[in-house]
């Protein structure tokens, strides 16, 4: 295990619309962080849940969602979500049992009705892939966990850090050409990401400063990725 799972990054034209959006979506509080960017946290300090950082970006949104959250959801339909801000893009058809929305943005995501024994909330971190197999391989070398196979995708289950059932990678057609709106963050075991690269990942920016202290990095496919290093104590 090189690294664990950290949290989630998702661009915004608008933090405070988007970050009120997702906390409504997630039952989290949305944290003003002072600089025009906003964090949704989880409101119980016991949860599994994750934050999500909100940052603000000059670029607008460009071609599909490339990665994305699947929902169970706390009703029998998306009405509260529709009612908070998102917009109905499919519904449920054939063997494809939920719906597929899109959130104030534009970023689509994929929610479900809850199972007998679940609860609602975020169940998947899903990733569009071109060899799931291999990404699956990868990420699970990465932050440890075993890899589960299906049709058309590959899952990493039980990563370090991870605060959900599964991470899917699933097998899409088209190429990745612009950058993920909603991205992953890992913390580092080592002091540097050496390991990392060896491995197979792109480095794409070094740290900038004390406040800028993570390093950019991409994995295998060019999904972009931050990892963090353990930052001195005492």
């Amino acid at each position: 295990m090189i690294a664990r799972f950290k949290d989630l990054c998702l661009d915004a034209a608008d933090p405070h619309r988007l970050g009120a959006f997702w906390a409504a979506t997630l039952d989290a509080e949305v944290v003003d962080l002072g600089d025009g960017d906003t964090r949704v946290d989880p409101r119980s300090a016991g949860s599994d849940a994750e934050s999500i950082w909100v940052n603000r970006v000059p670029e607008p949104r460009a071609g599909r969602t490339r990665v994305h959250l699947d929902l169970r959801l706390a009703g029998a339909d998306p009405a509260a979500l529709l009612a908070a801000g998102a917009r109905l893009v499919g519904e449920p058809a054939g063997d494809a049992g939920w719906w597929v929305l899109n959130d104030p943005e534009g970023n689509s995501f994929c929610a479900f009705p809850v199972g007998a024994g679940t609860q609602p909330g975020p169940s998947a971190l899903v990733v569009a892939s071109a060899d799931p197999a291999a990404q699956a391989a990868w990420w699970a070398r990465v932050v440890g966990g075993a890899v589960e196979h299906g049709p058309g995708n590959a899952s990493v289950v039980g990563a370090a850090g991870f605060p959900w059932d599964r991470w899917r990678f699933d097998g899409v057609p088209e190429p990745k050409t612009v950058k993920n709106r909603l991205h992953w963050d890992v913390d580092l075991v080592a002091p540097e990401p050496m390991a990392l690269i060896a491995a197979g990942a792109t480095l794409l920016r070094e740290p900038l400063d004390e406040a800028h202290w993570w390093w950019v990095l991409a994995d295998p496919e060019g999904n972009e990725f931050c990892a963090f290093a353990p930052r001195p104590t005492g």
